[in-house]
């Protein structure tokens, strides 16, 4: 898992609506990465939904936001369009950054253990090194509280 202080793994990713986005071809603004386990369940989509309704304050504030799952384009875009999404979903189909970012682990639901992504948010400085992580988030609130964090900055 990442630290503060810690470079934050570069990477370019393919973005929903068929853009790419380069990490570091951002700076200097302050990125928010949030690391979500699926497109459309109740959870993600209540995330996604908390951080649309904060984009423009997000904005304002100069940061990036972006939602990363293993979900293909095709899921993001089908699932930004049902729930009239604002952020800017990221699909890492071969959980590479996902693995650098240390948010790929073992789960254990009902007895049975699998490998899933642990919702997590990173918050990058504009100098590309991470300022702070949120592990195993819960969703309420949370937008609200790396929007504090970012306006901090």
């Amino acid at each position: 898992m990442l630290q503060p202080d810690n470079d934050a793994p570069d990477f370019t990713l393919p973005r929903d609506g068929g853009e790419q986005v380069t990490l570091s071809a951002l700076r200097p603004a302050p990125v928010v990465l949030y690391f979500y386990p699926r497109d459309d369940t109740s959870g993600c989509t209540r995330e996604a939904l908390a951080f649309t309704e904060l984009a423009e304050a997000f904005r304002a504030a100069g940061a990036h936001v972006f939602g990363i799952s293993k979900d293909s384009v095709a899921s993001h875009d089908k699932f930004r369009d049902k729930h009239g999404l604002g952020i800017a979903l990221l699909p890492d189909a071969d959980g590479d950054v996902c693995e650098r970012y240390g948010v790929w682990k073992e789960k254990n639901m009902y007895g049975r253990k699998f490998m899933g992504i642990e919702r997590t948010t990173v918050l990058i400085g504009g100098d590309g090194r991470v300022v702070r992580v949120w592990p195993r988030v819960k969703v309420a609130g949370h937008a609200e509280e790396v929007l504090e964090a970012v306006r901090a900055l």
